[in-house]
């Protein structure tokens, strides 16, 4: 099995945020700034989280077994779960801690390496830029016309969709602590430094909490896409079977589908031409839906009822 979409644009942005967290911890030492601080723990959260995500694609490409007969593609759905979780604790809760500890004690960036968190801020603006570009570049190989809102709540390949908020995150999340540094070092007043944290921290609380629906609806099992699904039902109809009764689907990975239907046969059908019009409808099936891996098929007589509707 190949490599999971969006490894690329995975390791763009392991590389960028492993070097913008050291940064920013320097910064942090240096000035003070709690959101520095909060900056580089949001790169350290999202460095563990792409660790996780490659972590997750090795996983899913294991063999069935007989405990996991239907192999382990979910894995990168585990995975992505576990990513929205380490960004709202790690991430998002630490930050707001942060900003709390800093309203409570509010002092000035003050000394000879003021300069250093705008330099570090501009630096991880324009490496994180470039990570961003890599993952939209990469996601417009899949995106097709679909608006990006729709692109993240319907892709099966939750890498890509992860990697692309994160990194927009992280750009606003930059922005932020640039808008409260900046200020903190014009005003003498620490109060912007940690507001400058605390919009961090909504901000990936947001991210995870949008990250955490997305991904459990592809844990639960999402279906084709609808544009599959008459694919499939197309291709199952022909040489002996007269039509689909009803047609259930499901991801077994992103890149596996579970394909189960209750097709008619004729009254005086062999048992021997129906398996042969069995065989022809799954090579039909897999030539119009390659992702068509595992496909159950079930002969009925129709009974001249309309078929069940078919979820999209």
């Amino acid at each position: 099995m190949s490599a999971p979409s969006g490894s690329k644009a995975i390791i763009a942005a392991l590389s960028a945020n492993l070097s913008i967290a050291v940064m920013k911890f320097i910064a942090f030492a240096l000035t003070g700034a709690s959101s520095m601080l909060a900056e580089a723990i949001h790169s350290v959260a999202d460095s563990g989280n792409q660790v996780l995500l490659l972590v997750g694609g090795k996983q899913s490409r294991k063999e069935a077994t007989k405990l996991h007969p239907f192999g382990y593609g979910r894995e990168r759905y585990i995975y992505a779960f576990i990513v929205s979780i380490v960004l709202f604790t790690v991430g998002g809760l630490f930050a707001l801690y942060e900003a709390y500890e800093k309203f409570l004690d509010p002092h000035g960036i003050e000394g000879a390496w003021w300069w250093v968190p705008l330099a570090v801020l501009i630096g991880a603006i324009i490496a994180e830029g470039t990570s961003f570009r890599t993952a939209i570049r990469e996601s417009n190989l899949t995106r097709g016309k679909a608006s990006w809102a729709k692109f993240i709540r319907t892709a099966k390949s939750p890498e890509l969709p992860v990697i692309l908020l994160e990194d927009f995150a992280a750009l606003i999340g930059l922005a932020f602590a640039l808008l409260g540094v900046s200020m903190t070092l014009i005003t003498g007043n620490g109060l912007w430094d940690a507001a400058g944290t605390a919009l961090i921290g909504i901000l990936l609380v947001f991210v995870a909490a949008v990250l955490a629906i997305e991904t459990k609806s592809l844990l639960l099992g999402e279906s084709a896409t609808a544009a599959d699904v008459e694919k499939i039902e197309q291709a199952l109809v022909g040489d002996g079977i007269s039509q689909v009764i009803h047609l259930r689907t499901v991801h077994l990975g992103p890149e596996e589908l579970l394909v189960a239907a209750k097709i008619a046969v004729e009254e005086t059908a062999t048992g021997v031409s129906i398996a042969e019009a069995i065989n022809a409808a799954e090579v039909r099936v897999r030539s119009a839906v390659p992702i068509a891996r595992v496909i159950y098929l079930e002969p009925d007589i129709f009974s001249g009822a309309a078929p069940a509707e078919t979820p999209a």
